[in-house]
């Protein structure tokens, strides 16, 4: 686990003079704090011996403890540099690599689990690189200091206050061992309540509705208690440590009171050695005082950079790997060649041997039952899924040959769920270029029939959307979210059945708009509706994972098959989609 550590050293090496500044500074520091007691050791041995001659003496006491205040705060301000830097640069990685990852791997970590790595991780990592390391750096720099300017003093009483420590040590290093479980079982914990926490308020509404505040209070309860136990076992191994530390480090005063104090009546120091050795010994266990805690800094640490560093090692799920003959521009021909795709973990496919030809200007009405493969389809052209062939072709060349960049900006995806940014309604329907003008946006808007919406906003285009669109209704979302696919005039346009919210007289205008804001450019269209279907040049149904049914509307609709019984069941009113298809397949 301290392995992950030794990874972090690329960041710290980035801030290298910053450390070395600060590490020097606390030497000083140090040394000057060891020149104190020195000087009022050779103070207290004046008087002693009747000369009062102790003025420079007393000058270079204070010049000492003044020269260390500024030392220490420059060390401490360097020190804390560090560790905000080294943050700074994770996070930015973390955001980075999460950004090029796809549906699996957040199918497989919780969106409240990335988010206890980004703050949490990161935070104690922060504060190892910042309170940690100058923690450290004074236990070790008091440690040398303080038994340099004891061996220069009395190197007999030095050698004899030396066998406690290995104990010290030893004990140290057992403590660390249990406290990088614990601590590695208190983030696992803390990750699941911050799952929790993030999904409960994500369905906030269904609870509410259901009424299972109390429900989800006790389950909460539960995660919460699991959470505090873990916290606990981690503090009872630090309070032990805590506990145990300076009492094996106070066992060497006892020695120096002892065996110094004799030595003193001897004649063999003086008063003032002997003033001067309790005050280093002080010097030198102070920091042991904190080395249960600095142990558990560490540990924590160690657990907070292995979890991120199980982010950073994974490759992007999609590989970029664009060629260089590929043309800049995509005109909109798709060809599918026996695509099949199947899920990981699953056993059934998808899609299972699709063969389409798309022209390029075609608009294309893709029907089925829910799970018969629609979205994946879409998934797949678009890249958010990863054909595991050359099965997929976007103007006659692999859509892998594209760079991801340029495919995903000339292929755009509207999906299903319409989601929009807690930001103005102008940044949101032209999120992936803020800068377009006002006419491009209204014509985007009037197409979609979103503009009458946003005229009726208080700051219009510029009025901020609650958080997911919470200000505005289902059908209203779903709008925007097509504005914001239209306004783009991609060659290719993808819309995964985007009007599942909206009315059917609502669905006919944007159609009809879509008509000529799409002229000459492909279209392809997932919908459940025969009304959808009628706007298309072609119709595709697919059925577990399969094309069935393929031609124009009219085609369809003389063929008598499931088309056809689609059509008529819906103009009898029937809209459930699970129990149409049921009965589409029963006439068919």
């Amino acid at each position: 686990m301290l392995k992950s550590l030794l990874r972090l050293r690329e960041y710290v090496v980035k801030q290298r003079g910053l450390l070395i500044l600060g590490i020097s500074a606390f030497f000083v520091a140090r040394l000057l704090e060891g020149a104190v007691p020195l000087l009022l050791a050779r103070s207290i041995d004046r008087l002693a011996a009747g000369n009062p001659d102790v003025l420079l003496l007393v000058v270079g006491i204070f010049a000492a403890v003044f020269s260390r205040f500024g030392v220490v705060s420059l060390a401490r301000m360097t020190v804390r540099l560090v560790g905000l830097r080294v943050a700074f640069d994770l996070r930015e990685r973390l955001y980075r690599s999460l950004q090029s990852q796809g549906m699996h791997f957040f199918n497989r970590h919780t969106i409240g689990d990335m988010m206890t790595r980004a703050v949490a991780d990161i935070a104690l990592i922060q504060r190892l690189f910042s309170m940690g390391t100058i923690l450290l750096v004074i236990l070790v720099f008091a440690t040398l200091v303080g038994f340099g300017y004891m061996l220069a003093l009395s190197p007999m009483l030095t050698l004899a206050v030396l066998p406690p420590l290995p104990f010290v040590v030893v004990h140290a290093w057992y403590c660390s061992r249990r406290m990088g479980i614990a601590s590695a079982h208190v983030q696992e914990r803390l990750s699941d309540l911050g799952a929790h926490v993030q999904e409960s308020l994500s369905g906030i509404r269904t609870i509410q509705a259901m009424v299972q505040e109390e429900h989800e209070l006790k389950r909460f309860g539960r995660t919460n208690q699991i959470y505090a136990d873990a916290f606990y076992d981690q503090a009872a191994i630090n309070s032990h440590m805590t506990a145990w530390m300076p009492s094996l480090a106070a066992i060497s005063t006892l020695i120096i009171l002892g065996f110094g104090g004799t030595l003193a009546l001897n004649g063999e120091i003086t008063v003032g050695t002997l003033l001067a050795f309790v005050m280093y010994l002080n010097m030198v266990v102070q920091p042991f005082r904190v080395a249960g805690f600095i142990v558990n800094l560490i540990q924590r640490g160690a657990v907070a950079s292995t979890r991120l560093f199980e982010v950073f090692d994974l490759d992007p799920e999609i590989p970029d790997t664009p060629k260089p003959h590929v043309p800049a521009h995509i005109a909109g021909d798709i060809s599918l060649d026996s695509l099949s795709y199947r899920y990981p973990g699953t056993d059934a496919k998808a899609l299972d041997g699709v063969s389409l030809d798309i022209k390029c200007g075609e608009t294309i009405a893709i029907m089925g039952r829910v799970g018969s493969g629609k979205s994946t389809l879409l998934n797949l052209i678009v890249r958010l899924l990863d054909s595991p062939g050359d099965d997929v072709r976007l103007d006659g060349h692999p859509i892998r040959d594209f760079s991801l960049a340029q495919l995903r900006s000339q292929v755009a995806l509207v999906p299903q769920d319409a989601f929009l940014f807690s930001e103005p309604m102008r940044s949101n329907l032209t999120y992936d270029d803020l800068g377009r003008e006002d006419d491009r946006i209204w014509l985007a808007s009037e197409a979609a029939t979103l503009s009458e919406t946003i005229r009726t906003l208080p700051a219009q285009l510029d009025t901020v959307i609650g958080e997911r669109g919470t200000t505005l209704s289902g059908g209203q979302k779903q709008r925007a979210t097509l504005a914001r696919g239209f306004i783009r005039d991609a060659p290719v346009l993808l819309l995964d059945d985007c009007f599942a919210s909206v009315d059917t007289q609502t669905e006919d205008s944007i159609l009809t708009g879509l008509r000529t804001l799409r002229q000459g450019k492909t279209t392809l269209m997932v919908s459940h509706r025969v009304s959808t279907a009628r706007h298309a040049n072609r119709v595709v149904i697919f059925d577990q994972g399969r094309i069935v049914e393929q031609g124009t509307p009219s085609e369809l609709l003389a063929q008598g098959g499931l088309f056809a019984a689609l059509e008529m069941l819906q103009r009898e009113g029937r809209r459930d989609v699970d129990s149409v298809w049921d009965a589409v397949e029963a006439r068919a």
